[in-house]
């Protein structure tokens, strides 16, 4: 098939499962990092890093060497010019290239009452300075500006990442995704346990004050519902939220703490139509009866877990993917990979709500063998052909069963309304409202992306 047609299919198989029907075959969703692809092509992953356009020869050889439903080209969430000119303590570039996250702590236990009172106040004033130290409130010019940098240098890589992949994507007629579409942001408890209060400050929280916590939560809530909101909704976009911290907690404390307001955000943005895929690191089998609570067609993406115990209990309501051990491709020939993603498929294809894919992204070139790669993607897009393609796929979302609330809306001293621009020209037209609602909510992006 041509590009054009190849691209057809794969919109049809893609929208079948997110329209709760068996698609003609199953998906393949494998997507490498920028730093995969670098390695790849021979790169100095540093060099690559600072000017992105150098990928580009390289990821498309990768588009013409590994089988692929979606852009094998996914860039990289993190650039070092953003980090560099805002002088990060949170991402620094190692001496190999690759950005690391060291264990830093943005705020202190005593700033709790303050985050719980004005969560986006303390952020800005407090947590973005100890974070960033290019940011120093006592000195407003030249933190202004050295924001002004950061931010500009974030939109300058991310547009150049989004042209390769919309190149890439044309060229070879992957499923396309509009950005528009898409959103990501983490759960107030991850938000909460990462660069705020770090592992351990979290640890000694959740034992000494648990009920600050869960006021911190509810209090970080609209920010992080915020944040991860598509620009523009639609049933085939989604927003992506890894899950960091439960499997490293009690149960009773994931209950108190975690559950709440991870579920309400799923079905707060449930009751738009926007559908949340969720990456559940590490072991989550203590919780799945809890995440088939959530809103069906839920994606679930699992790094560890038994296929067979998952399909059974969530495979009627929500879309599975991930599990397949990316150490296979590493330490087990190619035939052997094969006949394990059959494997896989006869166990999580049946019925459809299924897309292929690793358990989790490989950050190295040699985290497996390409001869493997292909033998697998290869595999799943010849073998995992349904007989009752257009059949309905069991359970179906309905956003009429979830109810909107409205926390979507922040009120601070930081973020401008429609209202306040007004004050400053009450002759501003209703046309001007969205050019200036646009330029509050990329900066509200920006001010949380340095946060996750």
């Amino acid at each position: 098939m041509n590009p054009e047609e190849l691209q057809q299919e794969r919109i049809s198989i893609f929208h079948a499962v997110y329209d709760n029907r068996i698609p003609k075959r199953v998906p393949v969703n494998i997507s490498l990092t920028f730093e995969v692809i670098a390695q790849f092509g021979g790169l100095n992953l540093t060099e690559a890093l600072w000017n992105s356009e150098l990928i580009y020869d390289a990821a498309d050889t990768m588009c013409q060497t590994v089988y692929s439903d979606v852009c094998l080209f996914i860039g990289s969430y993190r650039y070092p010019s953003y980090y560099q000119v805002l002088k990060s303590q949170s991402f620094v570039m190692a001496s190999n290239g690759f950005i690391q996250h060291p264990e830093v702590v943005g705020m202190y236990p005593e700033d709790y009452d303050y985050l719980i009172e004005k969560p986006y106040e303390c952020i800005v004033e407090r947590i973005i300075p100890r974070q960033y130290k290019a940011i120093d409130w006592n000195d407003p010019i030249t933190s202004a500006l050295n924001l002004m940098r950061g931010f500009l240098a974030y939109r300058h890589e991310f547009d150049k990442a989004n042209k390769i992949m919309q190149n890439l994507t044309e060229k070879y007629g992957y499923y396309p995704r509009n950005p528009m579409n898409y959103g990501f942001t983490e759960t107030p408890f991850d938000f909460l346990a990462d660069q705020l209060r770090g592992i351990r400050g979290i640890s000694k929280d959740i034992r000494k004050i648990p009920d600050k916590v869960a006021k911190a939560c509810d209090a970080l809530y609209p920010l992080v519902f915020a944040k991860g909101l598509p620009r523009k909704i639609s049933r085939y976009g989604y927003v992506f939220i890894p899950l960091h911290m439960p499997a490293f907690m009690r149960e009773k404390d994931f209950e108190k703490l975690y559950w709440p307001t991870f579920k309400r955000m799923v079905e707060e943005y449930a009751s738009l139509g926007i559908r949340c895929t969720l990456f559940c690191e590490h072991d989550w089998t203590r919780y799945l009866d809890y995440l088939c609570e959530l809103p069906a067609n839920s994606v679930l993406m699992f790094e560890y877990g038994d296929p067979k115990l998952i399909k059974q209990k969530l495979g009627k309501k929500h879309i599975i993917t991930g599990l397949y051990p990316l150490v296979n491709l590493k330490t087990k020939s190619p035939k052997i990979c094969a006949d394990e993603a059959r494997k896989y498929i006869d166990i999580l294809a049946p019925g459809g709500k299924y897309i292929f894919g690793f358990d989790r992204s490989p950050l190295l070139l040699n985290d497996f063998n390409i001869e493997s790669l292909c033998a697998v993607t290869q595999t799943v897009r010849d073998y995992g052909v349904y007989d009752s393609s257009g059949d309905t796929a069991e359970m179906q979302f309905n956003k009429m069963e979830y109810n909107a609330q409205t926390s979507n809306i922040l009120k601070n001293k930081y973020l401008m309304s429609w209202d306040q621009y007004r004050v400053f020209d009450n002759k501003l037209s209703d046309f001007a409202w969205q050019k200036l609602m646009d330029i509050e909510e990329s900066l509200f992006d920006f001010i949380m992306f340095l946060l996750l």
